[in-house]
C-alpha cells in the first residue's frame, strides 16, 4: 500500500483506533515525520531542532534512530506501531529469497518486557478488520503476516539475532542492557550482530528507545558521538517526558524531583546521571590478576576469611581467602555456590575449606540476622560481624587495585562483577558502591571483604611482652617478626622493635 504512517495512524479503520486522543501524539508525529523522510510544519521543525540538536532534518529519513526519552512518555507504544506499519504496510517479498521470511524483531532485555510491545503490536492488529486479516499464525512470541513476515520478540542476545533477514529491529530500555565487555552479551556486540542483518534489505530500520541512565553503554556512545551533528547518519532525539506526553501531571515529576532529584532527572527529564559511575576499570583490575587460580595452605602464613551469605533462592554464596605478606595483599581462593542450593550444604563445603587453611572463624556482613552466625557454629567456626558495609570495603579495596598491592586469583567472574561496579551519590551527598540493576557482586563483595580484613590486620596493636612464633620466610621490608600466640592481642602481628 502507498500509505504514510501518519496517514494510517489518522485512520481510524487501520492504526487510528489506538490513538483515540492523537493531540496529544503530535510531538511522536514529529518523530515520525523526522524518520520516515516526510514534511515537516513549522511546529514540527521547532521541536525537531529543540529535541535533536540539528539544524534541519534530513529530506530522506533515517534507517538508524535513537529516542532516548523519559519514562512515561509513549515509547513503547510508537515502537510497536512502527512494527505494524512495516510489517503491515510495506511490500519486503521482493528483497527476499525463496522460502525466506522478513523479521520485525522486538528487543528487550527480557522477554516481560519485550513483551509489553508485543501486546500494542497484538492490540493493532487485532482492533482494525482490514490487519487482523493479514495475520497468518500467532504463537505467544510471534506473528505471521501474509507477505512472509514475522513479528518476533527476542531477549537481548547476539547470538540470537543472527541468521535472520530482519527489517526492523526495534530495541525497548537498552540504556539498562548489560553493557561491560565480559558480559554475556554487551549491548554494543548486540548492535554489531544486528545491523548486517540489516544491511542488505532496502528500508529496513533500526530504532532503539529507552530513558538514559549511566554515561556508558551503546545508547550514551549514540548519543555521545551523533547527538546535535548535521551530518551524523543516526538520528538522535531526547525528550523529557512532559515534552513527548503532556498528559503525565506536572505536580507528579516535581513530586519525583523532591524525593531523588538526581535519578528523577534521567527518569523524566531524559538527562544521563552524571552521578552514576564505574568503580574501576578493566585494565587496573586484569593487571592484579596473578598466575593462580588458587593457592594451597602455607604453614609460615595467616590467612583471613569472609563470606557473602545467601539463603540459596536467588544470589550466590561465597567465600574468600587471603593473607597479607608486608604491604602486599593475595586473594588465595575464591569460592561461589549458585542458587538453588541448601544453606547448610555450602556452609559444610566452606567450614572444610577453611579448615584446609587452619581458619576457625569468618567474617560476614548482618543478611538475616544470626542464621549465618548458626550455621557456622554448628561446625565449629566463629561467624564475625564485619566493622564496615560493602561500600565502605569497596572504598577501601579501590586504592589497593589502582596500586597494584593486591593480587587476585584469575577469576573471569570477579573481573566481571569487580569491573561493573558502580559508584552513585545518593541524596545525601554520600557516595555508594554497588552492582548495577539486574546484576551481582557476590564474588567481588568477599574479595574486598578479605582485603579488609587483611588491612586491619596489620594495624592491630603490637604487645610489649609476648610469645610469638616467627615467620619462617621474613617478608622483604617486613616490619613485623611473628604471629602473637598469647595475650590480649593473640592473632596480631608481633616485633621486638619499637611499637607502630
Amino acid at each position: 500500500m502507498g500509505i504514510s504512517i501518519i496517514d494510517a495512524i489518522n485512520d481510524p479503520e487501520l492504526l487510528g483506533h489506538g490513538f483515540p486522543d492523537i493531540e496529544s501524539w503530535r510531538p511522536w508525529l514529529t518523530v515520525l515525520r523526522s524518520l520516515f523522510g516526510l514534511q515537516l510544519d513549522h511546529a514540527d521543525k521547532a521541536r525537531f531542532k529543540d529535541c535533536t540538536g540539528r539544524t534541519a532534518p534530513n529530506p530522506d529519513g533515517h534507517r538508524e534512530c535513537f529516542l532516548v526519552c523519559g519514562r512515561r512518555s509513549g515509547k513503547s507504544r510508537i515502537l510497536a506501531t512502527i512494527a505494524v506499519y512495516l510489517a503491515a504496510f510495506k511490500d519486503w517479498e521482493r528483497h527476499l529469497a525463496p522460502g525466506e521470511y522478513g523479521t520485525v524483531m522486538v528487543l528487550a532485555r527480557d522477554r516481560s518486557q519485550a513483551k509489553v510491545i508485543f501486546g500494542y503490536v497484538k492490540g493493532l492488529l487485532a482492533g482494525s478488520p482490514m490487519l487482523s486479516d493479514l495475520i497468518v499464525n500467532e504463537t505467544a512470541e510471534s506473528l505471521e503476516l501474509r507477505g512472509r513476515v514475522l513479528i518476533e520478540i527476542h531477549t537481548a542476545s547476539f547470538r540470537g539475532v543472527r541468521g535472520r533477514t530482519i527489517i526492523a529491529a526495534l530495541l525497548d530500555e537498552i540504556a539498562f542492557w548489560q553493557s561491560d565487555e565480559h558480559s554475556a552479551n554487551p549491548d554494543i556486540e548486540v548492535l554489531n550482530a544486528i545491523r548486517p542483518s540489516l544491511a542488505t534489505v532496502p528500508g529496513s530500520v533500526l530504532l532503539a528507545s529507552s530513558s538514559p541512565y549511566a554515561r556508558r553503554g551503546a545508547l550514551w556512545r549514540a548519543f555521545d558521538k551523533h547527538f546535535g551533528k548535521d551530518d551524523s547518519a543516526p538520528l538522535i532525539w531526547r525528550a523529557a517526558t512532559r515534552t513527548m506526553n503532556e498528559l503525565v501531571p506536572a505536580e507528579f515529576i516535581q513530586a519525583q524531583l523532591d524525593d531523588d532529584e538526581a535519578a528523577a532527572r534521567a527518569e523524566y527529564l531524559a538527562e544521563f546521571r552524571s552521578d552514576v559511575e564505574g568503580f574501576v576499570k578493566l585494565d587496573v583490575v586484569r593487571a592484579c590478576v596473578g598466575s593462580y587460580a588458587q593457592r594451597g595452605y602455607d604453614s609460615g602464613l595467616r590467612y583471613f576469611a569472609f563470606v557473602d551469605p545467601s539463603g540459596g533462592s536467588s544470589d550466590a554464596f561465597t567465600l574468600s581467602v587471603a593473607h597479607r605478606q608486608g604491604d602486599a595483599i593475595h586473594i588465595d581462593a575464591v569460592f561461589a555456590k549458585n542458587a538453588p542450593f541448601s544453606p547448610n550444604a555450602v556452609v559444610d563445603e566452606f567450614t572444610s575449606i577453611l579448615r584446609t587453611y587452619r581458619i576457625s572463624q569468618v567474617t560476614g556482613d548482618r543478611y538475616a540476622g544470626e542464621f549465618p552466625r548458626e550455621l557456622f557454629r554448628r561446625y565449629g567456626v566463629t561467624y564475625n560481624v564485619a566493622r564496615k558495609n560493602r561500600s565502605e570495603m569497596y572504598q577501601s579495596l579501590l586504592p589497593l587495585l589502582n596500586s597494584g598491592r593486591i593480587t587476585l586469583p584469575q577469576n573471569d567472574r570477579l573481573v566481571k562483577e569487580l569491573v561493573g561496579l558502580e559508584r552513585n551519590v545518593v541524596r545525601s551527598g554520600r557516595e555508594t558502591i554497588d552492582h548495577p540493576r539486574g546484576q551481582h557482586d557476590d564474588l567481588a563483595n568477599a574479595v574486598a571483604g578479605a582485603a579488609e580484613l587483611c588491612s586491619e590486620a596489620i594495624m592491630t596493636p603490637t604487645a610489649a611482652y609476648c610469645t610469638y612464633s616467627a615467620f619462617p620466610h621474613q617478608p622483604t621490608g617486613s616490619r613485623f617478626d611473628g604471629l602473637i600466640e598469647d595475650g590480649p592481642f593473640k592473632g596480631g602481628f608481633a616485633t621486638t622493635r619499637h611499637s607502630l
